[in-house]
């Protein structure tokens, strides 16, 4: 299959995966709204341009969805797949079986997994699908803001920031998803993330790191 040989190239770095994006991604429509960096980036926009070609976004978003659910709920799903002992086809084997329980899923789905199997990459499918989430989120005109605390926000502390940002002037153009994420490494304050392009680190942790080397730097 065309789409199966083409994105194993995907492996080999980013010459590969120009030319991949190239034979995916000339029409229009099937052209990434936003560029993503590393594997899971590249990996991800070669089945963005894929689906597109094929107008199968939202079916293969939906899909992914659906592995990310189960990956979240079964940790021994995901050490299946980071197990560098298996052979790709005993991944194969694996992640058709996991598969055929959610239904009819398209080819494109099918074959990417394959591919991730073929390249040892299986073990990056949560970062992946993250990465496919992000694209079609900007292709919907939306943003992901991700407020990172070192607790859960209550809901009036979160409803106020959500009123705050949505002043800002990235507002006014796109459609802010707005998350809150816990992150207790922070040990305080905050860090708002706008998709992959922007951060705002307001933490506690970054402060004392800033504290830290003006200390070593001047002392």
């Amino acid at each position: 299959m065309a789409f199966l040989n083409s994105l194993k190239f995907a492996q080999r770095g980013s010459p590969s995966i120009q030319k991949l994006t190239r034979a995916y991604a000339t029409p229009p429509a099937g052209k990434a709204p936003i560029t993503l960096f590393g594997i899971e980036g590249r990996y991800a926009t070669a089945l963005y341009g894929a689906a597109a070609t094929k107008k199968l976004l939202d079916t293969v978003e939906s899909e992914l969805k659906q592995v990310k659910s189960i990956v979240e709920k079964e940790p021994k799903f995901l050490h299946f797949l980071e197990d560098p002992s298996l052979s790709p086809a005993s991944k194969k084997a694996g992640v058709h079986s996991i598969l055929s329980t959610q239904g009819k899923i398209s080819e494109i789905t099918k074959s990417f997994f394959d591919v991730l199997a073929d390249n040892g990459r299986l073990g990056k499918t949560h970062k992946i699908i993250d990465a496919y989430l992000t694209l079609m989120t900007a292709h919907r005109g939306e943003v992901s803001v991700n407020i990172i605390s070192a607790k859960k926000l209550d809901l009036e502390k979160l409803n106020q920031l959500e009123k705050t940002l949505n002043k800002t002037k990235l507002a006014s153009s796109q459609k802010l998803i707005i998350k809150n994420k816990v992150d207790p490494s922070i040990l305080g304050g905050l860090i708002i993330e706008f998709g992959t392009e922007k951060t705002i680190d307001l933490s506690a942790a970054s402060k004392i790191a800033k504290f830290n080397k003006l200390l070593t730097d001047n002392i």
